[in-house]
């Protein structure tokens, strides 16, 4: 037992941490309003990636495997969502001097649980996850609620590593220019993703 919770640990957290969208959101959010600012999109997105594991672990994987045009639709309105964010970070507007944290609007809760539920990634591995640690043991569900509380721990945690980085970054804004700079390559690498997953 205490072999399948360390896999799931290092499976959940490699699937956390890797880049993906969700993360270049958090990474971007918080260089631009502050870490604080930036949490509720950190729990959105925790939140909706460990509601995502518990309807795959109760069957929603059968239904997405039965109809794959669901899995189409997600990606296609994920892709369009998540480019939606893309062009919002890339067209920041610079402020003068540090970052203020003050104005603007940060991505919200809701907008952090979406960031996962139209992310294919998110699905891929919540799927992935599912086959290998609850669909293989028994009592399932035993195993389903252990996969979903670890889920949602390093979930947070790896959003909220790549918010801290963010954060971190912040000081390195001061100018303007940098800051439109960072803002244009974190949309440009939030758009790369996007197309790397409609191309796999």
């Amino acid at each position: 037992m205490s072999a399948i919770i360390l896999s799931m640990l290092t499976f959940a957290l490699v699937g956390a941490i890797s880049p993906g969208p969700v993360n270049i959101i958090a990474t971007s959010s918080a260089a631009n309003f502050g870490f604080s600012r930036t949490l509720p999109y950190v729990i959105g997105a925790t939140l909706g990636y460990t509601l995502i594991v518990l309807l795959v672990g109760i069957g929603m994987n059968g239904i997405l495997q039965t109809y794959p045009q669901i899995t189409w639709a997600l990606q296609y309105s994920g892709g369009a969502f998540l480019l939606y964010m893309a062009y919002r970070i890339a067209s920041a507007r610079p402020q003068q001097g540090l970052p203020d944290y003050s104005q603007n609007m940060p991505p919200r809760l809701l907008e952090g649980a979406l960031a996962q539920a139209l992310n294919p990634k998110a699905w891929l591995v919540s799927m992935s996850g599912v086959a290998l640690f609850v669909s293989a043991h028994t009592p399932a569900e035993y195993y389903l609620v252990a996969f979903c509380v670890i889920s949602f721990i390093m979930c947070l945690f790896g959003v909220g590593t790549w918010a801290a980085v963010g954060h971190l970054v912040s000081r390195y804004l001061a100018k303007p220019r940098n800051q439109a700079i960072f803002n244009l390559v974190m949309g440009l690498l939030l758009s790369g993703t996007v197309v790397s997953l409609f191309m796999h």
